[in-house]
Parts: structure tokens; C-alpha cells; sequence
């Protein structure tokens, strides 16, 4: 019985009074495309919460916590309407994420922030742009600015020289495998297979997440070219694993397509947990369209 207490993740009585969280939290499980997270309002994301990486492992754990891919936290912001914070499962704070950025949209709009269909939302890479479109009053799926793709390795950051790091070969547990590097905010490198279904993730996916190519670990994606309108990727994020769906990540593969001259400039990613359609606008932003659900809402004890 003590082995099993000592798994159990608890916050503790002084980080709950350090951090002035009540003793019961609401919240709100949302998911785009199966990329889940748990979504709390606070209106100051700073202070005094200066230490989320407990709570957002407390509030992920899919056993003793509400369960998901991580964290996102929603406030008030000086610069933009509102701002995002998100956190991965395992407590690292994220630059940015396409699908909890579609969610935060429903959320807002529909738990009464905002009544606008067009929000602005702060966030670690930026300030993103969400239009909504709304059925029978309900946002019935977003589309999300998700601004403009770097390419220049020192800049995604990957341990490189040159301007791009196009399908070129790295090496990976003694075999020369290529790729494309691309940031959306986040680093992200796309792998070309065959076959993902059939792909060992959790085995093969840390492999790339610590190469020393990434001095700040990277999401990979490997995908499957269908056609020039439509690709399949599986996506293993860093702090995370193998997750259903990665916004990002679906952009970074549309960005990485276009580059190899595999698909056209507007693209539908199929992911794991559904349908992303991506396009390259000719003004160099990266635009994603898709759905975002709310799950459940509730409360949790914190101790």
C-alpha cells in the first residue's frame, strides 16, 4: 500500500497556498482532433502562479488527474484580447499549439469571455489571430494564424549551418535517415516513410526528440505523401510522446511538402485523431482550419 501512495502525484498544502489555488479547481477538458488538454481561467497567468509545471503534471496524469496531453491555462493579456499558456504533460511549457489555440477560441466564445468571432490570443510565440465560425451559436470549427514558418536552422534551433535543412540526412541509432526542419514557433523535423502505421514510436520517436542535432529536443513527424492535396503523418512531441493530433506539427509538414515540391500550397493532414486543412497563403502565414469539442467540464480536488 505505501508503494502505491508513493505513485500517487500530490500537490501538497504549501504549493497550493504558495500558488493561492483554491482547494477545488474548474475546469474544462477540451480536444481538437484528439489532441486533448485541460483548459483553467485565471486571470492573471503570472503571478501569483509562478511554478504551473506541478500542477500541470497533476492535472494531465490520465490516472489520477482529469487526463491529458497537458495544461493550458487562459487569461487576460495587455498586448492581445487574451493569452495562452501551455504545458505539456510532463510539466515543460510549450511556445505554442495549434489545437489547444483552436480551443481556447471555443472556449472563450462559449463560456462567456467574448462574444467576438475574431480574437486575438498572446501566446509564447506571438500573437495569433483565431477566426470563428459559428452554427446555432456554437463555434463549429476555427481557423487559426499560425504565422510564418521558419526555415534557417540556427533559428528553429537545430545544430546546423545554412539557410534551409531541406530532406537532408541525419543520423539516427546507425541509420542515415532525411528530414526537413521547420519552426512553427516550435522545432519541428518531417521524415518521409513508408508505412507509418507499422512504425514503432515509442521506440523510435526519443531517438529524434534528444538527438544532439536539437539543443531544445524537437517534435517529429513522419509522414505519408498521399497526393498533392493530402498527407498522413504520425507525430511524437516532445515532453508528450505519441499524441493524436499536433497543430504545429501538421503545419510544419504542410510547410515541409511544399519545400520537397510533394503537395500543393493547400493540403488536408490527416492525423491519428482526425482532418486538418492547411494552407500557405501567398502572404507567408500559415493558416489551419478545424474542429475543437469540449468534453467535460468540472472540479478537482488539488490535495
Amino acid at each position: 500500500m505505501a508503494e502505491f501512495e508513493k505513485r500517487l502525484p500530490k500537490l501538497g498544502q504549501d504549493y497550493i497556498e504558495k500558488m493561492r489555488l483554491p482547494q477545488k479547481l474548474a475546469f474544462t477538458k477540451m480536444e481538437g482532433i484528439g489532441n486533448d488538454y485541460v483548459y483553467v481561467w485565471f486571470e492573471d497567468l503570472d503571478t501569483p502562479l509562478t511554478d504551473p509545471a506541478p500542477l500541470a503534471i497533476f492535472m494531465s496524469d490520465r490516472n489520477y488527474g482529469v487526463g491529458g496531453d497537458g495544461l493550458v491555462l487562459i487569461g487576460k493579456s495587455k498586448k492581445a484580447d487574451f493569452r495562452m499558456r501551455m504545458f505539456n504533460n510532463d510539466g515543460s511549457e510549450g511556445n505554442m499549439c495549434g489545437n489547444a489555440s483552436r480551443c481556447v477560441g471555443k472556449f472563450l466564445y462559449e463560456h462567456g469571455h467574448t462574444g467576438k468571432t475574431n480574437i486575438t490570443l498572446e501566446t509564447k510565440s506571438g500573437i495569433r489571430t483565431l477566426e470563428l465560425t459559428l452554427e446555432n451559436n456554437k463555434v463549429a470549427s476555427v481557423t487559426v494564424d499560425m504565422g510564418k514558418p521558419i526555415v534557417k536552422p540556427a533559428d528553429i534551433p537545430m545544430k546546423a549551418n545554412g539557410e534551409t535543412f531541406i530532406n537532408q540526412e541525419i543520423l539516427v541509432n546507425g541509420s542515415c535517415i532525411k528530414g526537413t526542419g521547420v519552426s512553427m514557433g516550435n522545432p519541428h523535423f518531417v521524415v518521409t516513410m513508408h508505412d507509418i502505421a507499422s512504425l514503432d514510436l515509442p521506440a523510435f520517436g526519443p531517438l529524434f526528440e534528444y538527438h544532439e542535432l536539437f539543443p531544445e529536443r524537437v517534435n517529429t513527424e513522419f509522414i505519408e505523401v498521399l497526393s498533392r492535396q493530402k498527407v498522413r503523418m504520425r507525430v511524437w512531441e516532445r515532453g508528450s510522446g505519441e499524441t493524436l493530433a499536433c497543430g504545429t506539427g501538421a503545419c510544419a509538414v504542410l510547410v515541409a511538402c511544399v519545400l520537397n515540391n510533394y503537395t500543393d500550397k493547400k493540403a488536408i493532414v490527416e492525423l491519428r485523431g482526425g482532418e486538418l486543412v492547411i494552407e500557405w497563403a501567398d502572404d507567408g502565414i500559415v493558416y489551419m482550419t478545424g474542429p475543437a469539442r469540449e468534453v467535460f467540464s468540472g472540479e478537482i480536488e488539488l490535495i
